[in-house]
């Protein structure tokens, strides 16, 4: 969920220098000199860049090393993606070309809560920690994930509550100790549709789920996390107006992780997230890559 003054874009004029000099100066003649092999390395690198800007795939993969699970929690970042609010779609267009300038170059234009995201304190917290000032250690943190899509089934504005909180506990122990909760309600399912996704009534009004407000009081109060998780567009569901979630937990000092996926995927406990977040400038949180690993 983001708020209309926090947007950023990307690309600046010293780009396009450097467009100028590749194209007209030395540059320009050390590529038109490259060898057949060298070319046929970079057409194999254009090829593993399409496949990353695919959707994540479903299967997990496995450390080579340590013979460990791995999945990706993100959402490929796309202007198609559901938005909070009409008028925050991400845009972007080509700034450059390899066929015409040598090297490949988009430039975009986005809110900072767009996708895949972080809530920094800062976004609802006055003189809260922003982007830059997330500790590293707030980055790699014990998941538990809560699974509340039997509920929602039933109920498209469900919560997760105190209630859904103990019997986690029940069944899985304490929750770690610096733990980020996160909620699995099989949302993600509906996020090639704005509306679905949205859950839009006949009215305009949102309908999603998200954590209850007296569930984030008990786990800020009895369990020392390091933050909560959504696989929608918001940490408060649907039809909140007040989105006391987020005032509550990021003026807490907590950060809040949205429209995740695949959290079906992840063991409810014994995986560990890693939250790549970029440490934007003054960033009221930001796009980010969320990896589970187990």
């Amino acid at each position: 969920m983001c708020l209309p003054e926090t947007h950023a874009a990307l690309g600046n004029q010293g780009a396009h220098e450097h467009q100028h000099a590749v194209s007209d100066g030395p540059a320009a003649q050390r590529l038109a000199g490259m060898s057949r092999r060298a070319m046929l390395a970079g057409a194999a690198m254009m090829a593993a860049g399409t496949t990353w800007a695919r959707p994540v795939a479903a299967t997990a993969a496995v450390h080579p090393s340590r013979g460990r699970r791995m999945r990706d929690l993100t959402w490929t970042f796309s202007t198609r993606f559901p938005v909070f609010a009409d008028g925050e779609e991400a845009t972007r267009r080509m700034h450059v070309t390899i066929e015409d300038n040598g090297y490949y170059l988009q430039q975009w234009s986005f809110y900072e809560h767009t996708a895949t995201h972080l809530d920094a304190p800062g976004h609802f917290a006055p003189g809260g920690r922003l982007a830059p000032d997330i500790r590293l250690d707030e980055l790699l943190v014990p998941a538990a994930v809560v699974d509340i899509s039997e509920k929602v089934h039933r109920n498209p504005d469900a919560e997760v509550t105190v209630r859904d909180l103990f019997a986690w506990e029940r069944r899985h122990g304490r929750i770690p100790h610096r733990a980020a909760v996160l909620m699995h309600s099989g949302w993600e399912s509906r996020a090639g549709s704005i509306a679905a996704y949205r859950g839009t009534d006949s009215s305009g009004g949102y309908h999603f789920p998200g954590f209850d407000l007296d569930a984030v009081d008990w786990l800020l109060t009895r369990r020392r996390i390091t933050g909560i998780g959504v696989d929608t567009l918001s940490l408060d569901h649907g039809p909140s107006a007040s989105f006391g979630v987020h005032v509550r937990l990021l003026g807490a000092d907590r950060w809040g992780l949205e429209n995740l996926r695949n959290l079906r995927s992840i063991p409810p406990s014994g995986a560990e997230i890693f939250v790549g977040l970029v440490p934007w400038e003054q960033g009221s949180g930001g796009p980010c890559r969320v990896i589970a690993r187990w």
